[in-house]
């Protein structure tokens, strides 16, 4: 190799380099000390455009786990609403029960009317309940208790693909239809469930759930109404246990789907510690060897020096 002046090649390679390991040690530096693999675009497009959709999925599925709770929490109230109704309409079959006995005078069946008035109101009240301002209960007079086409149906997503996915059917239980009967139902007298104007009786109907002076007496029902009631509430609560039941298994389904995301998208983003602390060391010496031999490189011209003295 020739002996110049002008042009140092040794200097220049070694510059090169130099610039090129004090490039990749930035690099892990910037890895190790951010604790991602793919600081910017050009290290990785193709993942980090994975990795983004990735993150998105996330964020939703996260979401929708959050719906699904909110979900359970409005059914749990609804549930909790329907159990004391429960207890009103055994209460009153009770108090129609003991007003049928011949040891009670009229003024003791006028006590236990006015405890059955009173319940009405209660249970008039717990058909218009609601859950941070929405209904709990489908109190529609055009809904029949029974109905499947009459049910309001409120949707609860859970996928992270919203409309598009999976979902659940919530119902808003007709509480109101199942304490509600059509006295011409049968001839037999059994009460059929039926739905009518809240608190109103219209000549052929009468609801449980009455307020004021649209009260009715305990002498107006039979104990037959109260126990088909009973079972109108049971088949409401049975629906909304099974609808509960339902939620808790998309919930665990999200959350699975979260955690398996979430790992995939480590794979793509997190560095790997043990590899990348290992580059660091290699390019730190690679670093300083390459500054040493580029301060040897542009000592070799003096070489020339001695030719010409």
């Amino acid at each position: 190799m020739s002996l110049t002046i002008n042009t140092n090649t040794s200097a220049i390679n070694a510059a090169f380099n130099l610039s090129k390991n004090n490039d990749m040690l930035n690099k892990s530096l910037n890895r190790l000390s951010s604790g991602k693999r793919i600081t910017k675009p050009s290290d990785d497009a193709g993942g980090l455009a994975i990795s983004m959709k990735l993150t998105s999925s996330i964020a939703r599925t996260r979401a929708a786990s959050s719906n699904i709770q909110n979900a359970q929490s409005f059914s749990s109230v609804q549930d909790g609403a329907m159990q004391a109704a429960a207890k009103i309409v055994d209460r009153m079959s009770e108090l129609k029960s003991l007003s049928l006995d011949v040891m009670k005078s009229s003024q003791d069946v006028g006590n236990y009317n006015t405890e059955f008035k009173s319940l009405q109101q209660q249970l008039k009240s717990l058909t218009v309940e609601k859950f941070n301002g929405v209904s709990l209960f489908n109190n529609n007079t055009s809904s029949k208790f029974g109905d499947a086409s009459t049910n309001e149906v409120v949707e609860v997503y859970t996928s992270d693909s919203g409309a598009a996915g999976s979902k659940v059917s919530m119902h808003k239980a007709m509480l109101l239809g199942a304490v509600t009967f059509n006295m011409l139902a049968s001839a037999s007298g059994t009460p059929a469930s039926h739905s009518t104007a809240a608190g109103t009786t219209d000549g052929n109907n009468l609801t449980l759930a009455n307020s004021g002076a649209n009260a009715i007496n305990i002498d107006d029902l039979g104990v037959s109404f109260f126990v088909t009631a009973l079972e109108n509430v049971a088949t409401l609560r049975a629906v909304n246990g099974a609808t509960s039941s339902r939620l808790s298994f998309s919930e665990d389904h999200l959350r699975l789907t979260q955690t398996n995301l979430t790992a995939a998208n480590s794979r793509i983003m997190d560095v790997d510690v043990a590899e990348e602390s290992t580059n660091l060391a290699k390019y730190s010496i690679l670093s300083q060897a390459s500054a040493a031999m580029l301060a040897q490189a542009n000592t070799a011209p003096n070489t020339a020096l001695m030719l010409l003295g």
